[in-house]
């Protein structure tokens, strides 16, 4: 199948498994509105559903709702760095789910530098950040490493070493880091010259962070798609005895993935700390890991449609929540339209037969350019 049409197919796999996700969604709307009447409850489930789609973006009154749209922005921010980190790792058919261990480890990593390292000036954000961003890289060394050299699943090492690290973060935190005159457990305040600055201070926390993402998406991308490395990993996904057999070191590929994912997710926690929060207060993981996988997903695997991803995720969170507060519809809605986009991009016969209908038209387009080209030769 030509790029053109496997781009199609890819395009519209995502917008009719999230269609339909949303059609889900509607119906346990429709089960769980308010209403003794089918018309009550259709004219409350549709005014759910507007609050959940509309009001992200529009007002009441029909104006553009801007604190609304800067929150969705902010909302990208930590789940398009645990989508790249995912979408490296799954392209290399490494299902490491250690991001959202990750992203926790980093943002704890570089909130203890942003507290304790007397660095002047942007430096010390600069420093805290990348700071997270190798905590969890060496960390990743862990089920990588087992997995190239003794074939251990990655699935399970790194599922386990997310609660691994949330215990013994915790541990830290009550044992040894907390500021005792507060009343919750947090680490004292971040230094001044380490909180990153916010490109619009309408109380969005949208930070540079933002940014910051944007550069690291196509960094990411050429990485990918015009490195050798890049090939080596896309390829190793692909078809993994082939690249043993040219000559490339798989091991290590299957190693170096899953680092890079895991600096992606510890800068992504870093940069989330530094320009949300002033201080260090997670006690749970925080869920980033487990919605960037969605993302990684939605994205084919493509760092370069990440920010689009977690733009439709942060949409629909932010959606959720605004119905959960005005429509009285809880805001997990969110967890069952991650799971039901799951469900059918996990379904191998999902669009199988429009996939086929793609496959021959490619071939036909094939073919006729080739007797075009053939008669143009015959012609000479």
């Amino acid at each position: 199948m030509s790029k053109k049409n496997s781009l199609k197919f890819s395009v519209v796999r995502a917008l009719a498994a999230m269609g339909i996700a949303l059609l889900v969604a509607f119906l346990l709307i429709f089960v769980s509105a308010q209403g003794t009447t089918f018309g009550d409850k259709m004219s409350n489930s549709l005014a759910a559903l507007q609050q959940m789609l509309l009001r992200p973006l529009l007002k009441k009154s029909g104006k553009f709702a801007a604190k609304n749209f800067c929150d969705i922005l902010a909302g990208m921010i930590p789940i398009m760095f645990t989508g790249l980190a995912t979408c490296i790792m799954f392209a290399a058919n490494q299902f490491n789910l250690g991001a959202e261990g990750g992203i926790m480890l980093g943002a704890f990593v570089t909130s203890l530098v942003a507290i304790y390292a007397p660095i002047p000036g942007p430096l010390l954000i600069v420093v805290a950040i990348l700071a997270g961003g190798l905590a969890v890289a060496v960390i990743m060394l862990i089920p990588s490493v087992l997995k190239a050299k003794l074939g251990v699943s990655e699935m399970v090492n790194s599922l386990m070493l997310n609660y691994v690290i949330m215990y013994i973060l915790n541990f830290l935190m009550n044992s040894y880091l907390a500021d005792r005159s507060k009343g919750i457990t947090q680490t004292y305040a971040f230094r001044e010259n380490a909180i990153l600055p916010q490109i619009i201070d309408n109380g969005s926390r949208f930070s540079w962070g933002w940014a910051i993402g944007i550069v690291v998406t196509i960094l990411c991308w050429f990485f990918m798609y015009r490195t050798r490395w890049g090939y080596g990993i896309r390829m190793t996904g692909i078809n993994q005895p082939f690249v043993m057999y040219s000559g490339m070191n798989v091991p290590l590929i299957i190693i170096l993935c899953q680092v890079i994912g895991g600096f992606l997710a510890g800068m992504g926690g870093g940069i989330e700390m530094l320009g949300r929060y002033q201080y260090y207060n997670w006690s749970a993981l925080p869920g980033y890991g487990w919605t960037g996988i969605t993302v990684a997903i939605l994205a084919g695997n493509n760092p370069i449609f990440v920010p689009l991803a977690a733009f439709f995720m942060s949409y629909l969170t932010k959606g959720c929540s605004l119905m959960s507060m005005n429509a009285n519809v809880p805001a997990q809605l969110i967890d069952i339209i991650q799971a039901v986009i799951f469900l059918f991009f996990a379904a191998q016969q999902f669009l199988s037969g429009y996939r086929q209908k793609l496959v021959i038209r490619s071939a036909q387009e094939e073919l006729a350019a080739k007797a075009a080209a053939s008669g143009e030769r015959s012609d000479k």
